[in-house]
């Protein structure tokens, strides 16, 4: 289940503004002078910041804060206005203060766990909001804010929860009750969302709405009508984030053809979208368009020349069958030279190197980077077999059988390497033990397109879920 709740949208607007009355910055034992001083200040403070007057609003509150520490509303407000110019570090202490010194407050909890937010420390944000709360059943923010952070927690019967009481406050909120949905939806619960979703007000106009339509009928196993209702959603607001779920829906069901269609027009609209790319490869693969799979791939891995998920993709694909030789696969090589410890990469670089080159050199290399997979990784059974084929293609038949045992027993449904261990046990005399290996090939050669199935179903499900 994605996250629709982006942070940027709501974290700004955390912050509650607590309405402060001046009298209560004075300290108990404070002269009537200085009362008044102190007044005239504070309120001097509030009406510069009131026209924006910022520099001066800080200028007094810092000046106020130095002379009387330990007073709430000072701490309170020089807080907020740290945390509205982005400076949260500063805000922090002071909001914390203030929370302390009126630990009655729901607003002052609330600004603190917003504070705390900003700062990526979710869990004592959350405990925050949760005492805002308790403070307060009626906090409509603090309770919208504390369903959004269940939501980053990945706890969505939670953010249901928040939701459903942030709903009862305010339950003409059309942008809440999405919100609900969807946490209902990444909890399974979706009777519940199936029923305020019948319920939604002009949810044919929404595109939001349609997208969750969408999910909660893929949930359902309607996928013709999920289909339906995320491309209607594109129509209505035609976003990066619209398009991406229509295709992650013509991926998930590998409809590749149509994935091709949406994702490459996508890709034209939004060039710097890392999934649309992602999924542009993947459905290039599923349709067996392997050289504009492995452009596509080739180019993410590019980009972020140390990302060991494009470098897999583009492995997959310089190796798909029927695969004729690729430039960009070029790519891969040289990424599996500079990252000897991905035993994946460095094994895929072998194979390309194995099938599409017989020089030396590319024996040589294939060789090194076997020898890095097998030190990274001894338990990866492609890399065992491929160092078996340099030795039975230099004749070297008894050197190969260890490796192919070892890759047998790792795979035991490895057709080809039960074929080349049959072939070297009869090289070396043991022609029983080499029939029993190519009956064994027999019985799992018919599983190869399993195994191609096996590879689409890997590069598709990294496109899902990788996003």
């Amino acid at each position: 289940m994605r996250k629709r709740l982006n942070k940027l949208q709501w974290d700004s607007a955390l912050f509650v503004l607590l309405g402060f009355v001046p009298g209560i910055v004075v300290p108990q034992a404070s002269p009537a002078s200085n009362e008044s001083e102190m007044d005239r200040e504070f309120r001097a403070a509030m009406a510069a910041e009131d026209r924006g007057d910022v520099e001066r609003a800080e200028a007094l509150l810092s000046k106020l804060h130095s002379a009387h520490p330990g007073i709430f509303a000072v701490d309170e407000s020089l807080g907020l206005l740290f945390a509205a110019g982005g400076d949260v570090s500063r805000a922090l202490p002071l909001l914390e203060a203030a929370a302390r010194a009126q630990p009655s407050s729901d607003a002052a909890h609330a600004n603190l766990g917003a504070a705390l937010y900003r700062l990526h420390r979710v869990q004592p944000a959350l405990n925050e909001f949760e005492q805002a709360v308790r403070i307060n059943p009626r906090n409509f923010s603090a309770r919208q804010s504390l369903g959004r952070l269940w939501m980053e927690s990945h706890r969505p019967d939670e953010a249901a929860k928040a939701f459903q009481a942030a709903l009862q406050l305010q339950p003409e909120d059309s942008d809440l009750e999405l919100d609900c949905i969807t946490a209902l939806l990444a909890a399974d619960r979706l009777p519940e969302a199936e029923r305020m979703l019948s319920t939604f007000e002009d949810a044919g106009q929404s595109a939001r709405a349609q997208s969750l339509l969408g999910e909660a009928d893929e949930k359902a196993g309607k996928f013709q009508s999920a289909a339906k209702h995320f491309a209607h959603a594109v129509e209505l607001e035609p976003s990066e984030e619209n398009a991406w779920q229509l295709s992650l829906e013509f991926l998930r069901h590998w409809t590749f053809d149509a994935a091709v269609t949406e994702l490459e027009a996508a890709s034209a609209k939004f060039p710097d979208s890392k999934r649309i790319r992602l999924g542009l490869g993947a459905a290039f693969f599923g349709a067996s368009q392997y050289p504009q799979a492995i452009s596509v791939f080739a180019d993410l891995l590019e980009a972020e020349p140390n990302n060991a998920i494009y470098a897999e993709l583009l492995g997959i694909s310089c190796n798909a069958r029927m695969q004729t030789s690729s430039p960009r696969c070029g790519v891969l090589v040289a990424y599996a030279q500079s990252h000897p410890a991905d035993a994946k990469a460095a094994t895929y670089a072998a194979s390309l190197l194995l099938t599409q080159n017989d020089d030396t050199q590319s024996v040589d290399l294939a060789r090194r980077l076997l020898a890095s997979a097998l030190a990274a990784d001894p338990n990866l059974p492609e890399a065992q077999f491929q160092m078996a084929v340099i030795m039975q293609d230099g004749l070297n038949w008894e050197a190969s059988i260890p490796y192919l045992e070892r890759a047998v027993k790792l795979k035991p449904d490895f057709a080809q390497a039960h074929y080349r261990l049959a072939r070297a046990y009869w090289r070396m005399g043991r022609r029983q033990d080499g029939a029993a290996q190519m009956e064994l090939q027999k019985k799992f050669a018919s599983q190869e397109q399993d195994d191609l199935d096996r590879r689409l179903r890997q590069v598709t499900t990294i496109a899902v879920e990788v996003h």
